[in-house]
């Protein structure tokens, strides 16, 4: 099942912490790290602190949703991820953002990600990895591109 992963981090060393967060995604069970965008650098959005640096890694994993999440917080975990408020300055912060077509809405977990198609930090490291990406509700992801211009995003490397 292909799954598609949100990197994101603003404190401390954000972009030693993405290579390491692509490290331990291509280590967990039953999962091989399929493609990885380029880093990007954005301003925090609903939020304070430092740019952010964002990619997108695609997974080919057998574990379930759930399971997938849980190997993901425990990632975020072991980089010291704090969650004082919503939208606070992050060590880390993994984002199950596709899996496969499932749509799921459950207290825990909702897929696809609610607003993949509205941010530039997820949306264009996306789909410089999957140009054709396709959303289970809302079709091809490709025209939302130009719905979030007016975000800026540098790309890093």
């Amino acid at each position: 099942m292909k799954a598609y992963i949100g990197l994101g981090a603003n404190l401390g060393d954000a972009e030693r912490a993405l290579a390491d967060a692509l490290q331990r995604l291509a280590a967990l069970p039953s999962t091989r790290l399929v493609a990885r965008s380029a880093v990007y650098r954005t301003a925090p959005i609903d939020s304070s602190g430092p740019d952010y640096r964002n990619a997108v890694a695609e997974l080919d994993t057998a574990l379930p949703p759930l399971e997938l999440l849980h190997a993901l917080q425990a990632i975020e975990q072991a980089h010291g991820r704090e969650r004082p408020y919503r939208n606070a300055p992050r060590t880390l912060d993994l984002d199950l953002l596709l899996h496969g077509d499932l749509v799921v809405d459950s207290a825990e977990l909702t897929l696809p990600h609610p607003r993949l198609h509205e941010r530039a930090f997820v949306l264009v490291p996306l789909l410089e990895i999957a140009p054709g990406l396709d959303h289970p509700t809302l079709g091809p992801l490709a025209p939302f591109r130009a719905r979030v211009a007016d975000q800026p995003i540098e790309r890093l490397e």
